[in-house]
């Protein structure tokens, strides 16, 4: 778990977030922020996505901020030039380990197979996995099972990750942190409340 705690900037759980309004983006990284939560994976679902990386990256340098949903070399380089500090994504193509190599952050890919794993980590060299989505693949009983086959992989679950597993989660010793979305409740984001996103991430900062 050494290798991830620079990466996790202390955290062990990631926050997903959607940003349809790049308005929303600083009142939600800082609610994060003041509940004890330094990482934030915006997800390039939307048309604004790239710009609330680049707004969170330079306004708070203190977050770090990621870009998750990462799909194609052209979105790993646009994440990268807006200011992500580390990239996401649910899968993994050989286009984008390639990608990756030509960039000094760090790249999650996704897995949720024996043989996807064995490709990430036998053929391009990955040891720090996304399971996605984790508990359609199994879960903390797929964890298991792959902790005494590949000992020396460490997984981010997300993907049916919620406030009532993600500790069961994080009690995996394979299981470096998790990635949800339920810290960021999107009706939160919808009326702008952004006291229960400070809440959310009080009651995991005490949590972990």
């Amino acid at each position: 778990m050494n290798c991830t705690r620079k990466i996790l900037n202390g955290n062990r759980v990631i926050p997903v977030v959607v940003i349809n309004d790049k308005e929303d983006v600083l009142p939600i990284a800082e609610s994060l922020l003041k509940g004890g939560v330094s990482i934030i994976e915006i997800t390039l679902r939307s048309e604004c996505a790239l710009s609330a990386i680049e707004t969170v990256a330079k306004e708070l340098p203190e977050m770090k901020v990621g870009a998750g949903t990462v799909l194609s070399p052209k979105q790993y380089e646009d994440a990268v030039n807006a200011g992500s500090k580390f990239i996401v994504s649910p899968g993994l193509t050989d286009e984008l380990a390639i990608e990756s190599k030509k960039h000094p952050l760090k790249f999650i890919p996704g897995v949720a197979t024996p043989s996807e794993i064995i490709k990430a980590t036998q053929i391009h060299g990955f040891s720090f996995l996304k399971l996605f989505p984790a508990e359609i693949f199994g879960g903390l009983k797929a964890l298991k099972a792959y902790q005494s086959v590949f000992q020396d992989v460490c997984f981010c679950p997300t993907g049916g990750v919620v406030a009532s597993n993600y500790l069961e989660y994080l009690a995996l010793p394979n299981v470096a942190c998790v990635g949800g979305s339920w810290i960021v409740p999107n009706e939160a984001i919808r009326d702008k409340d952004w006291e229960i996103i400070y809440k959310m991430a009080k009651s995991v900062a005490m949590n972990i």
